[in-house]
């Protein structure tokens, strides 16, 4: 059984209020959508990036990847053998209640492992996720205005890792419904939908690890975010 999730949810009101209930949910199913760029020459530039660290190329686009859903954590910190795994941070869609909500989480991967098998590789590592979401139907008509974002903390200071909306991710709708139906049979359905290419550094390194890491979904037309930061315990490798 996997731990039940808790999140502050949002709902928007008829006079533009935000309202707050808390949601208990129990994650049944957990699918991360993989290669979601609406740009191809985008795709094809996060590809490369994998490939660059050994990863295959995809089968086909988007790809659908069926993970344990015990893997979702909303932990401050979480642990992964060896030092080689690296987060990413996605909009990710769950039912409950009868309705769909958007959060963000981290689809984090043990990348030595997926330069063999990237469906492995996303099995290994625990995924973080926030505590706060909103219901879906209140932004699905602006998704492409959202902003998603993260920042690692590298060389002692906290950098950019990620910046961009949402209008470079397929509709997240047609995501889901690739996989799910529009009315799950269980609350606890969760997807994660893709993400943006990594920011290189000073010394052009794209994808890469570190023990502190910040996501963020935006919402600049109600001027609020969901933010969630979460630490890597390294555990020592040994043979």
């Amino acid at each position: 059984m996997s731990p039940t999730l808790q999140f502050t949810c949002e709902t928007v009101a008829e006079d533009g209020g935000i309202a707050r209930r808390e949601l208990a949910v129990t994650p049944r199913r957990l699918i991360i959508a993989g290669w979601t760029g609406r740009d191809a020459a985008a795709i094809e530039h996060h590809i490369e990036e994998l490939e660059a660290l050994g990863v295959p190329r995809p089968s086909s686009v988007p790809l659908y990847y069926r993970v344990g859903a015990a893997l979702l954590t909303q932990q401050a910190s979480v642990e992964a053998l060896g030092p080689q795994s690296s987060g990413e941070a996605e909009p990710t869609l769950f039912f409950a209640e009868g309705e769909w909500w958007l959060t963000v989480a981290s689809d984090h991967t043990d990348r030595q492992v997926e330069t063999y098998s990237v469906a492995v590789s996303k099995q290994m590592c625990a995924k973080p996720i926030a505590a706060t979401a909103w219901r879906w139907s209140d932004v699905a008509g602006y998704q492409d205005e959202l902003r998603l974002s993260s920042r690692i903390l590298e060389d002692g200071a906290w950098v950019d890792y990620q910046r961009g909306s949402l209008a470079s991710i397929r509709p997240l709708v047609g995501l889901r419904d690739g996989i799910y139906a529009a009315v799950p049979e269980h609350d606890g359905s969760f997807m994660t939908c893709g993400t943006l290419g990594a920011l290189p550094n000073a010394r052009g390194e794209g994808i890469r690890p570190a023990t502190e890491m910040e996501i963020e979904l935006h919402d600049p037309r109600r001027g609020r975010s969901i933010v969630h930061r979460y630490s890597v315990d390294v555990l020592e490798v040994v043979a």
